[in-house]
């Protein structure tokens, strides 16, 4: 399986100026409802269930989404800098409904503070200084690939709507392969599973699972080509 497009093929397509790049505060807020629809509908279930292969429960993995997306908005609104003094938690010892709802409240936050930047603002983060669409594009993911983990605690499939999922992967993960919804060449149903693998979260194909995986968060006209690896 094809995973990761040739530089040849890049330079090919204008990947920086099409539709599966273009993300921001619709798609969080579409993001954030889809997740928490799901995950509402699953409150009757164990949310103190670990998850495999993460040392987090249901609960935990919900409120570190939430903590991520609140992070998001101040390190957007904060310029560029890193506010290290900011401490931010969300607790667990409560109940489920209540990390949930503050999931979707923090999803709407940070789509409002992407929604009122200039697309000129930048912000900090480690895997680089972000713009309001990489920010949105983290916040998506974030919550997406948090959404999964918790269904595997609970038992229960997700599988998002194959729109934002084409977004954050032109987004964020520019090097795999991504072809229009409905196209021959990849049924919009493999583009979940191609997230995932993006996410180290599974393998794909002859593709084993990701370590050391990375976005690439700054501005798509800033990337150079290569494989950024976390360090």
């Amino acid at each position: 399986m094809a995973t990761y497009l040739s530089i040849f093929e890049l330079a090919r397509r204008s990947w920086h100026d099409t539709a599966n790049s273009v993300i921001g505060a619709e798609e969080i807020r579409g993001t954030a409802a889809e997740c928490g629809s799901f995950l509402r509908s699953c409150l009757d279930r164990d949310w103190s269930a670990s998850i495999p292969d993460l040392d987090m429960s249901v609960i935990e993995v919900v409120a570190h989404a939430a903590t991520g997306c609140l992070w998001y908005s101040i390190d957007l609104a904060a310029g560029g800098k890193d506010l290290e003094p900011v401490e931010l938690r969300v607790k667990t010892n409560g109940l489920a409904v209540d990390v949930l709802d503050t999931f979707v409240t923090h999803g709407e936050v940070v789509a409002a503070v992407v929604e009122t930047s200039p697309g000129s603002a930048r912000g900090f983060h480690p895997m680089g200084t972000a713009d309001p669409s990489g920010f949105a594009a983290m916040a998506c993911d974030e919550m997406l690939i948090h959404t999964y983990d918790a269904s595997l605690g609970l038992g229960v499939p997700f599988a998002p709507d194959v729109g934002v999922v084409n977004a954050v992967l032109g987004r964020l993960f520019p090097w795999v392969e991504v072809e229009p919804s409905g196209s021959a060449a990849m049924p919009p149903s493999d583009s979940w599973p191609r997230l995932l693998w993006a996410n180290g979260r599974i393998e794909l194909g002859d593709s084993p699972r990701l370590s050391g995986w990375a976005w690439h968060c700054a501005p798509l006209s800033e990337w150079d080509g290569t494989i950024p690896r976390r360090r």
